[in-house]
């Protein structure tokens, strides 16, 4: 799978029906270091900016008039290039939740939008939102946050870095992207990598995460079957009339989170399926 990490977490079943992106993104605290190199003092949402791009027009604004919704006709700040002998990947991701395609600079940002796709919950999806510019005891400092997923509860400002590739500077950046998020009332994530298991799973539900027809009825017979008791997935399909068929129907109500499966678990014939809210956990 590319640029994907994973590493350990504290043990425990990751139920896909009710996960979330932090449940399923490997922990990462920032150091408080990283939070006293920045300036801090009275006032600085005045003199720290965000500049969006609307059409070909920059628009700057100090941190304290930060909408907490911005404008989802803003391009990103950052164009998406393509060359030859580049090592990062970019490329777009379309995405069933906004219906549209999403760019990404690297194989761990298309991840990141895979994963978004599955846990929905939001209205959109904007790449390289805004550039910021802040204060720091080494000077003045620029960041472009990778992603803003904008929701109606509370939108997410996100980054995307493996683990190993993060550095000091990269860490006050983040810090100072943590403090604007937390001003426009955003919650924020770095996303280092994923817990074991789950890339893998989602990426195979992905599969069957478009819109199906369904003649026969299948899907009413799966959930019917779950809804009695927890099944092997081999097991379960075999309870309707075309098992053959209905495997495919099996992933993509698992996908729409219309049955669960343990993420943490990896993902085959013989794993368990629930009715959603029915398992053990």
């Amino acid at each position: 799978m590319g640029d994907v990490q994973v590493g350990d977490v504290p043990a425990g079943p990751v139920w896909s029906h009710a996960c979330c992106l932090e449940d399923l993104a490997l922990p990462y605290a920032l150091p408080e270091r990283a939070t006293e190199c920045l300036e801090l003092r009275p006032g600085w949402p005045r003199t720290w900016t965000v500049t969006w791009k609307v059409g070909k027009s920059d628009v700057t604004v100090p941190v304290k008039d930060l909408p907490a919704r911005p404008a989802v006709a803003s391009a990103p700040v950052r164009r998406f290039s393509w060359r030859t002998g580049q090592r990062h990947r970019p490329g777009l991701e379309c995405l069933v939740t906004t219906g549209r395609q999403h760019g990404f600079e690297s194989m761990a940002e298309r991840w990141l939008l895979l994963v978004l796709d599955f846990v929905g919950g939001f209205d959109e999806v904007l790449a390289q939102p805004f550039r910021l510019r802040f204060s720091s005891s080494e000077g003045k400092g620029s960041h472009i946050p990778d992603f803003l997923v904008l929701a109606a509860g509370a939108s997410c400002l996100v980054d995307v870095r493996p683990g190993g590739l993060i550095g000091e500077e990269d860490e006050v950046r983040f810090a100072a992207a943590a403090q604007v998020a937390a001003a426009a009332g955003w919650r924020y994530i770095v996303v280092t990598g994923w817990r074991r298991q789950v890339l893998v799973g989602i990426d195979a539900l992905s599969v069957r995460r478009r819109p199906m027809a369904d003649p026969l009825g299948l899907e009413d017979q799966l959930l019917a079957a779950v809804g009695q008791r927890p099944w092997l997935f081999a097991e379960l399909v075999d309870q309707t009339h075309v098992p053959a068929v209905a495997r495919t129907h099996a992933v993509h109500l698992l996908w729409h989170r219309r049955m669960a499966v343990d993420l943490a678990l990896p993902l085959g014939e013989a794993t368990w399926v629930y009715p959603v809210g029915g398992h053990d956990g």
